[in-house]
């Protein structure tokens, strides 16, 4: 195929996407159970000066690593497989599903990303080590990663708390979804499994704010 073509219809694919966008709302992504690592928790599970090999890149510097671990609760229940997803941060976090804590029989807090001040205990194992972690397991709120472009569009800053709403074949309203700008991220609202399967909705469907 002719180059120009090529650059030709690339372009208009991405403008097509821009488009359906702008007129249908903010695109979801479904967020399964996965785990974030500090670099001496990633050292003790992997190996002296491991380093996580990306996957599959998400936003920003963000990624699905190769990665996994099992999760171990307090009472000796497991989950296999589970995601680690870089770069490594400062401290080590969990994030599961609701269903998931009664397959480990643990009760995290839904909490924002990083607060993990009172959250349940978890142990991590890996190929080559394992930790226990006494706060580091929650359930993630509903939120939306947003440039500050598009917060300028909708008018609203970090933080700030918005309903959305998801029109399909089970229409839905999100309340109280957190607003979490900053320049490197991708304007998505992400909630997890649960919330998905509840509503019949998939990664790529598309939800509006409703209010500020």
């Amino acid at each position: 195929m002719d180059k120009n073509l090529e650059n030709l219809i690339a372009k208009t694919v991405v403008d097509i996407l821009k488009q359906k966008e702008a007129s249908e709302g903010i695109k979801v992504g479904v967020s399964a159970r996965h785990v974030h690592l500090s670099q001496a928790d990633l050292e003790t599970l992997f190996g002296k000066g491991h380093e996580l090999t990306p996957k599959k890149m998400l936003m920003g510097d963000q990624f699905a690593a190769e990665e996994c671990v099992t999760l171990v609760s307090p009472s000796l229940r497991t989950i296999e497989g589970v995601r680690v997803l870089g770069p490594v941060r400062k401290e080590s976090q969990v994030e599961i599903s609701r269903t998931d804590t009664f397959k480990l029989k643990v009760s995290p807090p839904v909490r924002p990303s990083g607060e993990l001040k009172g959250s349940a205990p978890m142990a991590l194992v890996g190929p080559k080590g394992s930790v226990f972690l006494n706060e580091c397991c929650i359930i993630a709120n509903r939120h939306i990663h947003m440039t500050p472009a598009d917060a300028a569009k909708y008018d609203v800053k970090d933080n700030d708390i918005v309903d959305v709403e998801i029109e399909n074949s089970k229409p839905t309203r999100f309340y109280n979804v957190q607003v979490r700008v900053r320049e490197d991220f991708n304007t998505e609202m992400h909630i997890d499994t649960d919330d998905a399967n509840a509503c019949a909705i998939k990664t790529g469907d598309f939800v509006k704010i409703l209010n500020k």
